[in-house]
């Protein structure tokens, strides 16, 4: 399958990008802007692999989306301005690319009759829920700028599926972890930060909770929809392995041989989500599981970012 990765040059698209090159025989053309948290680097490996390409470019870029499309069978849509604290700073640029970029996607690939539209969304669509956990057919009530533009993004290509019968799936993700992920996030921010002897600033008491889930697993899950998911459907994934964020500061510290009283307590973010959760029963019954524990990832993560 000849696969276009848009923002594959990210943290989750890269890790995509590398498990494709793997462990499929899938060719995949990288379409990536190179903004603060897109690397080359990330790509190390497959940069010049005979089954992968590299474009610079943005999906908002019409012509240039237009013909990667038209030499594509399947879109993989990561691009996103991703950090919901940016997002409440300013919301433009993730309505821009966010909204805007898959619109852009989602037309061209209605125009070239694409076999398949994976959108990669985010369980913070949903909103927060303090018991309990998110099916795919519950209602959309997002609680921040970054959620409401993914949010839209979904509903977009849920119009299109049923609008011009584009083959669209949309998966929607837990909390990732693990290699190439960008600084500004909670682990690899607190790993350095950490290891540097500084504060580690946790928003109100920490109590918020989060579903962990390891890239790779992550990955494997969605090359899985790519290949055997149903037209017009959504799958959750996510591990099941909940921590609250000062659990997994803790931990950081403790693998880190650093000082618990780095830790602390600063102002919560405006809407601050308390709780997420996800069924994950659809994407299993396809034949998924996550395989990595969170001991086993946190600790493999911390010695990545050390390194």
């Amino acid at each position: 399958m000849r696969l276009l990765v848009t923002g594959g040059a990210g943290f989750i698209g890269s890790n995509f990008v590398q498990h494709c090159i793997a462990e499929t025989d899938h060719e995949v053309v990288t379409l990536d802007a190179l903004t603060y948290a897109g690397n080359r680097d990330n790509l190390a490996g497959v940069l010049d692999h005979d089954r992968h390409r590299f474009v610079e470019g943005d999906v908002r870029d019409a012509d240039l989306v237009s013909e990667l499309v038209a030499e594509t069978d399947a879109v993989v849509n990561f691009a996103a301005e991703s950090h919901v604290d940016r997002s409440i700073d300013g919301a433009a640029e993730f309505v821009d690319t966010n909204v805007g970029g898959t619109q852009t996607l989602l037309a061209a690939a209605t125009e070239h009759g694409v076999d398949r539209f994976l959108q990669v969304s985010t369980d913070e669509v949903y909103g927060h829920i303090l018991e309990g956990e998110f099916d795919e057919d519950d209602c959309l009530d997002p609680r921040n700028p970054y959620a409401a533009t993914k949010a839209g993004a979904d509903l977009l290509c849920r119009s299109y599926e049923r609008t011009h019968d584009l083959p669209v799936v949309i998966v929607r993700s837990s909390n990732n972890y693990g290699p190439r992920q960008h600084e500004e996030k909670l682990i690899p921010k607190f790993v350095q930060l950490a290891a540097d002897g500084e504060d580690l600033p946790v928003y109100g008491d920490g109590t918020n909770v989060r579903e962990w889930t390891y890239v790779a697993d992550t990955c494997r899950a969605f090359e899985l929809v790519l290949r055997e998911g149903e037209v017009g459907e959504i799958y959750n994934v996510g591990s099941g392995e909940e921590r609250q964020n000062i659990a997994v500061t803790r931990t950081i510290v403790d693998l880190v041989d650093a000082d618990e009283e780095q830790i602390t307590f600063v102002e919560d973010r405006p809407g601050h989500d308390q709780r997420y959760a996800l069924n994950t029963e659809k994407v299993e019954n396809l034949g998924w599981e996550a395989e990595w524990t969170f001991e086993e990832g946190i600790e493999a993560t911390v010695e990545y970012y050390l390194d």
